[in-house]
């Protein structure tokens, strides 16, 4: 093992080298008793106020020589360790403890007092519910542990602690129920991680394109939630989430395409209405990705199928517009790509205001300029409206970008190239994963326990066994038939 048994001087320009000769390291030598001392901290990192009253204090009133048991034993800050790596010093200071060196000691004693300024729990942005709670994670890792260790307080409760980046590291935590998750996800998990060689994971979205089964395909694999009660319900379910220190979403997986419509509101309201909510969720997609391609696909090549007195109308709606079906409707299309993106960028009470004047006045003098038909108008906004729809806001950007190509084959061949395309959209589903498992579950491989848990939702007294697809150890929720005994006893 490397040892210091440096004098002050040389230990001093040994951390100096270390920090490049920065100012951000404060270096206080103290003479007590006969003795050197350095403490090694940087300012806006440490806790200042502890660091006076808890070491410093401590450092110049003791009458003794002080030894590195000593100094541990009459200092009573709990996170303190010995140190004798000017790697690991450095690394330590730099996430805010401070050094205490003792010159002609072996090691230095660590002392951690991070310096706190952290967002607080604030309701969640991009995630918005209108039953449950409304809380979201933040930025800070330690924040985000407790509200799990608060929401789920057992001891089954496992969270691995992992370090990736080769130049500016960061924590990972892989938080799973040890009785429920299936190891094999779990070591899925580990191993792609622990395999990453990169120099540093801006953010857990960034960890999770990088452990993706696939990189190409616009589905997203895993996901991205800001909400610790979903995180938390994911995990129950036998999943496995991931939080990375200073982003404020976390990964679950894995993850089927139907559980990017699930939403922790569902579980909220009663099971007719989260059944009928979820399943608007499906036939909006299915909206969003078929209902322009098909009037493209029409108006080009398949009048017959226009009842006739809608014909007449789309005749006369499209009496000025000189483009062809297919060109219309893209130049729409990117009009409110570009109104989504506008309104999302602007501050929020300018951003709405710029998505609903922009969209009615550029749609308005579109139509009355002969630039499109105002029946295209209402389709684009429908399609828009049910994109929106969608829980994950990835999924639904992944809708919208389906749609262009569907577009394009549609104006090329009709219905043909709309069937050609649902076919290879099918085709690629099948064969998308996530950490390995089926992406199409429960539909392929075909569960039909779990239609209760993705396509639409059952009473809880019905629910009484987890989702297959989730791999868990213990496939039972409850004991249903107890829960009925209890239910039917009468009170005297």
């Amino acid at each position: 093992m490397e040892k210091l048994l440096l004098s002050i001087e040389e230990y001093k320009e040994t951390m100096k080298k270390k920090f490049h000769n920065s100012t951000d390291l404060i270096q206080k030598v103290f003479h007590i008793k006969g003795q050197a001392i350095v403490v090694q901290f940087v300012s806006y990192l440490v806790d200042r106020e502890r660091l006076e009253r808890e070491i410093l204090n401590a450092l110049t009133s003791s009458p003794k020589r002080w030894t590195n048991d000593t100094l541990m034993n009459k200092i009573p800050i709990a996170a303190s360790e010995c140190v004798s790596s000017v790697d690991q010093i450095t690394q330590k200071v730099l996430h805010g403890s401070i050094s205490v060196y003792i010159e002609g000691e072996k090691e230095a004693v660590i002392f951690a007092l991070p310096k706190l300024d952290d967002r607080g729990l604030n309701r969640a942005e991009t995630e918005s519910l209108v039953f449950g709670p409304q809380v979201s994670f933040t930025e800070s890792l330690n924040t985000n542990l407790n509200v799990v260790r608060w929401r789920l307080d057992t001891d089954d409760l496992v969270m691995e602690k992992l370090i990736v980046g080769e130049r500016i590291p960061s924590e990972v935590r892989i938080v799973y129920l040890k009785s429920m998750a299936d190891k094999e996800n779990v070591a899925t998990f580990r191993e792609r991680i622990k395999n990453l060689q990169v120099d540093q994971i801006e953010d857990s979205s960034v960890l999770g394109q990088l452990i993706e089964d696939s990189s190409t395909s616009v589905f997203p694999q895993l996901i991205f939630t800001e909400l610790p009660d979903r995180f938390c319900n994911s995990i129950v379910k036998g999943r496995v989430g991931v939080m990375v220190d200073k982003s404020p979403t976390m990964l679950v997986g894995p993850m089927s395409l139907f559980s990017f419509f699930e939403s922790t509101e569902d579980l909220y309201m009663r099971w007719n209405m989260g059944s009928f909510i979820r399943m608007l969720r499906f036939i909006a997609m299915a909206i969003s990705i078929i209902l322009t391609p098909m009037y493209v696909a029409a108006l080009t090549y398949h009048y017959e199928i226009i009842p006739s007195t809608l014909l007449v109308s789309l005749g006369q709606s499209r009496a000025t517009v000189p483009f062809p079906p297919v060109l219309e409707a893209l130049l729409l299309e990117i009009l409110i790509e570009l109104l989504r993106e506008a309104g999302a960028r602007l501050p929020t009470k300018v951003g709405q205001t710029m998505g609903i004047v922009g969209g009615i006045v550029l749609g308005q003098a579109a139509v009355q300029a002969g630039f499109t038909s105002n029946i295209l108008i209402i389709i684009i906004a429908l399609s828009a409206l049910a994109s929106f729809t969608a829980p994950s806001y990835l999924m639904g950007t992944a809708v919208r970008i389906i749609r262009f190509p569907m577009i394009i084959l549609a104006g090329m061949w009709g219905l043909v190239g709309i069937v050609f395309a649902l076919s290879f959209l099918i085709i690629h589903l099948l064969k998308q994963k996530s950490l390995g498992r089926p992406y199409l579950a429960p539909i392929y491989p075909f569960q039909w326990r779990d239609f209760n848990d993705s396509l639409f939702r059952v009473p809880f007294q019905k629910n009484s066994r987890r989702p297959v697809s989730t791999m868990p150890q213990d496939p039972t929720r409850y004991n249903s038939s107890k829960a009925e005994e209890h239910k039917d006893v009468k009170s005297p």
